[in-house]
């Protein structure tokens, strides 16, 4: 078995969950690149990693399927021979007033924002390296505004497995930890954050003035994936610019 390590980044084929695959790969990481449906956009991860001098390899899963995540895990143990840090990113924004939200938008929500990262945290409990990393993308750390609700408890949901999973992990020196982005330059949010005028209300109410990049959002998921963040576990790392 390589003593290089590897990481599984959840919906890595397009911002924050590429930016964090690419810095990953950038600190020696091999990375397994998780992609829905946009196989180009994967291809194109992979391949500015390892143009770079990485190691990569894209997977298509939906991980709202469980039996898909524990695919994922068997195909980056299969091309890199373990797994070292997982990184559950893949996400759906909603936005709805609760009076409005169908059945049917409840349960996709839940199945991609709180079903598939308690299947990613449950394949990583049972296959991860001792002193392995597990990182949550979460959601704002701010109350969530009208319309947000469901989206916002899909999310919060992951961030109480992640305390349970810190403590149930700790004796293997497994970290567990949620990052919490603020307002991020995605396709998801700038779209209809420039169309509404969000954009500019948001960027004025952050103390450092301008909206998130997915490379903000990257560098602190690398820092909690090093040895560095040893000592933190349990953990929501608001990551948001001072979003007021």
């Amino acid at each position: 078995m390589s003593e290089a390590k590897a990481a599984l980044v959840t919906g890595a084929s397009h911002g924050i969950g590429a930016a964090i695959a690419v810095r990953l790969a950038a600190d020696g990481f091999g990375v397994l690149v998780n992609y829905r449906s946009d196989r180009a956009a994967a291809n194109s991860v992979v391949a500015s990693i390892i143009d770079g001098g990485g190691r990569a390899t894209a997977v298509q899963a939906d991980v709202g399927d469980p039996d898909q995540v524990r695919r994922l895990f068997d195909a980056a143990e299969q091309s890199f021979g373990r797994v070292d840090v997982v990184v559950s990113n893949a996400g759906v924004g909603h936005t709805a007033m609760i009076a409005d939200v169908t059945d049917a938008e409840f349960e996709t929500v839940f199945a991609v924002n709180t079903r598939a990262t308690f299947a990613a945290l449950r394949e990583s409990a049972r296959r991860l390296t001792a002193g392995g990393r597990i990182i949550v993308i979460s959601r704002s750390r701010l109350a969530p505004r009208p319309g947000g609700g469901l989206y916002a408890a899909s999310k919060a949901a992951g961030d109480q497995l992640v305390r349970a999973a810190a403590h149930e992990l700790g004796p293997r020196h497994i970290t567990v930890n949620s990052v919490l982005p603020g307002a991020t330059r995605t396709a998801m949010w700038t779209d209809r954050a420039d169309s509404t005028g969000e954009a500019q209300k948001t960027i004025a109410a952050t103390a450092l003035g301008r909206l998130g990049e997915p490379q903000d959002i990257a560098d602190v998921v690398a820092f909690l994936a090093s040895d560095a963040a040893r000592w933190i576990t349990g953990e929501m790392i608001a990551v948001d610019g001072g979003l007021a």
